[in-house]
């Protein structure tokens, strides 16, 4: 049958993503040439592959069949081109997947290093919530990982190393100044305004458990995709925000640590990939930093 990998490669990136414009994206073409790829494929196979919708668009059960045989030969093709790459011990491609926050006040200085040492090596970052980075990796859209740990998303095929220990804090301004040099507890903090990441993070997922554990509801005033913001908002007086501590770098005078009796648990940052997938010579590289 007379059907091209271009093809094959735009229902991939449809079929993970369930979304045209997500695709169109990956892709680097517009949404109508993803969606003119798909109608041919469909016409040549004389099969109908996805359900679309206004919504939401679904693989068809023959779409399903498809995607399990395009999906481990699409990966092979990953590799094959990695490897490809991966000429020369200074060169090669890395993929890592992490948050905004991650990236920013964590992953840089390790950037800079690798980029020194192997400058011809090609580097690309993914900017995503630690949870969303978990399913990249399981996809293959990423070599490794940097996300907060506990982590329930973080499969069995994942290695994991930890690098980091942190807590996190509670901050706030001269708003709460009655609360300087006092200890809370988690009962008296939910009586106050909460500035915390939204649900769709492992952040929030701990501090909603460890509330849970006291018997407590957490209700937040504010949720947000940004610890940055977090902190901007807690400057200018909203909230009480909740952040990792390694988000309090000097020069914040303007904000204070609300201390609380029960000492909260670390957490940890760790760096993951799948051992289902080798990794390229820069991959290995930049595992050798931590």
């Amino acid at each position: 049958m007379d059907i091209n990998y271009e093809l094959y490669k735009v229902f991939f990136h449809v079929a993970s993503t369930l979304s045209f414009s997500e695709a169109s994206k990956q892709l680097f073409i517009s949404q109508s040439a993803v969606s003119q790829s798909i109608k041919t494929l469909e016409r040549k196979l004389d099969q109908t592959l996805f359900i679309r919708s206004t919504k939401r668009v679904l693989l068809t059960p023959e779409g399903e069949i498809l995607l399990r045989h395009i999906e481990p030969a699409m990966h092979l093709i990953q590799r094959g081109e990695a490897q490809l790459l991966d000429a020369a011990s200074t060169g090669g491609q890395i993929r890592i997947g992490a948050s905004d926050t991650i990236c920013r006040y964590f992953l840089v200085p390790y950037l800079e290093k690798f980029h020194k040492a192997f400058p011809s090596a090609h580097i690309k970052v993914n900017n995503q919530t630690s949870i969303k980075c978990v399913e990249m990796l399981e996809s293959g859209q990423v070599d490794l990982i940097v996300v907060n740990y506990p982590n329930n998303y973080l499969s069995n095929v994942s290695s994991i190393k930890k690098i980091k220990t942190f807590r996190d804090v509670f901050i706030a301004n001269e708003s709460f100044h009655e609360l300087k040099g006092k200890k809370l507890t988690y009962k008296q903090l939910s009586q106050y305004p909460i500035l915390m990441l939204d649900r769709h993070s492992t952040t929030s997922e701990f501090l909603h458990r460890l509330f849970q554990q006291h018997q407590l509801d957490l209700v937040p005033e504010i949720e947000l995709t940004s610890n940055d913001l977090l902190i901007d908002l807690a400057r200018i007086g909203l909230g009480i925000a909740f952040i990792p501590d390694y988000c309090m770098t000097g020069g914040q005078k303007d904000i204070f640590v609300v201390e609380t009796k029960e000492e909260l648990p670390e957490r940890e940052l760790v760096i993951a990939y799948n051992e289902q997938m080798p990794l390229t010579r820069a991959a290995e590289e930049f595992l050798n930093y931590f």
